[in-house]
């Protein structure tokens, strides 16, 4: 450069991608309305301008904190306008200077400018970095493709090191912060040694990259083969001028299904059928099959999953404000979500396999609406599959691709509905599964709720193993007996029972009311139910062991005071539902109390029995004939309770002799044992004391306590074993106005699901033999005339 004098300030441009050095001509691109204001002016008055780069480029708006202290003192030489109201101007960098205090920041930065000189002397150290300086650039060209030879000569050539570095810094592309450190560099030797770093970096960079690339080109698969065949075939089929909309098909269905993230089976097995449906033609049948399988795979949710809410404390909330009592259920959801809690803090683990929960009571105790609510405690989705009926084994496990109209299972199909892989599935009616020549669709069960083998279920359209571990099953039943024994195992009981009158009200009042007030557009100014309202509709309208019924009642309640109030016939005070109201509005009355038959002659006994719409009072009537000992038995029983009533009947013969009854009178008197209702059929071991009891009573001619009521299992040795629905049963009773019931011992431990307002009524006889029954039950005998039978 000439020896010139420069100003004590200039005009400042900042640059937001390039740093300019000394001795270089380079052309720049200027935008921004203050830096177009400072160009114009610059270029008509010949002014030098300091090109100074900014810190940030991503700043639109830059302030004199945001630029660099050190840049570059330049002469601008042209100015071109282009078009989009921008100008390119060439600028020439003349020296390397350190701005000051700003001078001007409006309409452009001014500053206060210090030149710092670059020297240029050279000793051995600097030639040595020259020199490897250089090597290193031929070393660059080596390893990167299309470099300019021309470089390395131009750098061979020149003897001074500060035009060196700045020619390899300007044109090899280095970071923006490496130029900035090379130019602010003082001194030849720590410019050389920072360039020599920076080269270093690339070169290993450049080699890394180039390995990688070979390896990648090595290991190139077939997947990438075929890709670019495919696009090579779309190219010859544009030149021909064939419709390429099939192919746009396949490859949409291939983007489909690499989006879906398949497991290795399943991705190897989509991956065939694909090759498969391009080698068809669409119009053929097995087009339409393959293409609907792939759609199926597609659908599936491999990997998508709801994340789990878990906060313990708001499940309980949740729990608590859906569901009334069911104290046992509410600590077993939460116990599962304290454990996946614990868990994933502790141990990192992202799923829990779930347990299989099977919700067993009678109807509209709230075993559905329960699963819903374990679905919103977690924070999942909830999806129900209804299994009363189902007959097919195929509707479980789907059917094979090879019949006609062949879908997945109904399960597959639920969880692609769901979204989810880790959806509450709710199966109802799980004890109402049939069997035929179809198959069993309870034994297709066992691998679904086996947590040992459903990580791998396979659906037979699908054929491909798909994880349902995660998804959290509820089966709810009315009844387990009809669930075989296999099945019951793999799933964890929980019963519910039914509800008190007590009960009823509160869940009523609670959650009924407000619900159907909701459902009718109705406040609670324009309908009120009281407490003597509502249990009239209950006393007197309902008689189940849930509340279904009883929600059905308020609702028809609700319908009536919604036409009054359309009609004009309301009161603006609104409606109080009481006793009075409430028979106004559901009319006659459907059910009276069940007061118990008092027995008015031996023989006749007050059972309980327990079914799956909750418990009922059973009568059992025993009278006596003439005969030759024999024992007749109707009323529609099962097996059980025929085998119950022979054991009832041999137990009071072997102990005629204590009961002071004539041996004569079982060898000369057939005995009949009738269940009343007999077009109902009853089943079971639970009658078995009532049974003893009426033989006993018909036998020895003493009167049964009119208010008891029993139930119990009976053996041969004269034992009471427990029986179940011990609350169901104790409900019954009270329902029948009796308030004395006999149990078997053992199942004391049944009586802390019995509410505390009816342990506080009702006398509760615990047993272990029939001879306390027998004590209990029958009253002092009044003998009957010698040889006189009784019947």
């Amino acid at each position: 450069m000439p020896d010139v004098s420069y100003p004590a300030s200039a005009p400042v441009l900042a640059v937001r991608d390039m740093v300019v050095f000394p001795g270089v001509v380079v052309p720049i691109t200027v935008g921004r309305e203050m830096s177009l204001k400072l160009v114009q002016e610059a270029a008509e008055k010949a002014e030098l301008v300091a090109v100074v780069t900014q810190r940030d480029m991503e700043l639109d708006e830059v302030a004199p904190a945001d630029l660099y202290e050190v840049g570059t003192l330049c002469k601008i030489h042209h100015v071109l306008q282009l078009p989009n109201n921008t100008v390119k101007i060439m600028v020439q960098g003349m020296e390397r200077v350190r701005l000051g205090d700003f001078t001007q920041t409006e309409p452009y930065f001014v500053a206060d400018l210090t030149i710092e000189p670059e020297p240029c002397a050279k000793d051995k150290a600097v030639e040595a970095l020259m020199r490897s300086v250089t090597q290193q650039l031929q070393q660059y060209g080596e390893v990167l493709q299309g470099f300019p030879e021309e470089l390395v000569t131009i750098a061979l050539n020149l003897e001074d090191p500060n035009k060196l570095v700045y020619l390899i810094a300007f044109n090899l592309h280095f970071k923006l912060a490496d130029r900035q450190e090379i130019l602010e560099a003082v001194g030849p030797r720590a410019k050389l040694e920072r360039l020599s770093r920076a080269l270093s970096a690339e070169i290993e960079l450049h080699r890394l990259g180039a390995a990688i690339q070979s390896e990648v080109q090595s290991t190139l698969g077939k997947s990438q083969r075929e890709y670019f065949l495919r696009e090579q075939l779309k190219a010859i089929q544009k030149e021909l001028g064939e419709s390429d909309e099939r192919m746009s098909e396949i490859s949409e269905l291939r983007e489909k299904l690499d989006a879906c993230r398949l497991p290795p089976e399943a991705k190897k097995e989509a991956d065939r059928e694909l090759g498969r449906l391009e080698k068809l033609p669409p119009g053929s049948a097995e087009h339409t099959v393959i293409r609907t399988y792939l759609d199926w795979l597609i659908a599936l949710p491999w990997t998508r999953s709801t994340p789990d809410q878990l906060d313990v404390e708001r499940a309980r909330e949740i729990l608590d404000e859906d569901h009334y009592d069911l104290d046992l259920i509410k600590r077993r959801i939460l116990e599962y979500l304290a454990v996946y809690k614990l868990k994933h803090e502790r141990l990192g683990e992202t799923s829990l396999r779930g347990p299989i929960l099977c919700l067993v009571g009678p109807p509209g105790v709230g075993k559905t609406s329960l699963g819903q609510s374990i679905a919103r405690c977690l924070g999942r989705k909830f999806v129900r599959m209804s299994l009363g009926g189902m007959r097919d084994e195929a509707e479980i496990r789907g059917h094979r691709r090879t019949y006609i109209g062949a879908l997945p299972g109904r399960l597959v199909q639920a969880i692609a509905r769901a979204e989810s892989n880790n959806p509450v599935f709710m199966l109802d009616e799980i004890d109402k599964l049939g069997a035929d020549f179809r198959g069993d669709p309870a034994s297709a069960l066992l691998e679904v709720l086996d947590p040992e083998q459903n990580r791998d279920f396979r659906d037979h359209y699908l054929d491909v193993p798909f994880d349902l571990s995660r998804v959290l099953f509820v089966a709810t039943a009315n009844l387990l007996d009809t669930i075989p024994p296999a099945l019951r195992d793999r799933m964890e009981i929980l019963q519910l029972s039914g509800y008190s009158t007590e009960e009823k009200v509160a869940i009523a009042e609670e959650y009924l009311v407000p619900k159907q007030l909701k459902e009718h557009a109705l406040s609670d100014k324009e309908v009120r139910f009281t407490r003597d309202g509502l249990l009239t509709v209950i006393r007197e309208y309902t008689r189940e062991a849930g509340v279904r019924s009883l929600e059905r009642e308020i609702a028809a309640i609700c319908r009536k005071v919604t036409v009054e109030l359309t009609t004009g016939g309301l009161p603006k005070r609104g409606v109080s539902v009481t006793p009075q109201k409430a028979r106004d509005y559901l009319g006659k009355r459907r059910f009276f109390p069940e007061e118990a038959e008092r027995p008015d002659q031996p023989g006749i006994v007050m059972g309980l029995a327990w079914t799956e719409a909750g418990g009922d009072i059973l009568f059992l009537e025993a009278s006596a004939h003439p005969g030759k000992g024999e024992l007749a038995l109707t009323g529609k029983l099962g097996e059980v309770m025929r085998e119950s009533a022979q054991a009832a009947f041999s137990f009071v013969w072997s102990k005629a002799s204590e009961l002071g009854i004539p041996q004569e009178w079982f060898r000369t008197n057939d005995v009949h044992l009738h269940v009343p209702a007999g077009a109902i059929p009853k089943d079971g071991p639970s009658a078995g004391i009532a049974m003893v009891t009426a033989i006993a009573s018909l036998a020895t001619g003493r009167m049964i306590r009119p208010d008891l009521a029993m139930t119990g299992e009976v053996t041969l040795r004269g034992r009471v074993l427990p029986v179940g629905g011990i609350k169901e049963k104790v409900l019954a009773a009270r329902r029948a106005g009796v308030r004395t019931v006999i149990l078997p011992r053992h199942n004391e431990v049944d009586l802390v699901d019995i509410p505390s307002e009816l342990l506080r009524e009702m006398k509760l006889l615990l047993v272990d033999s029939v001879d306390e029954v027998l004590a209990h039950a029958l009253e002092p005998r009044t003998a009957a005339p010698k040889g006189e039978r009784v019947s």
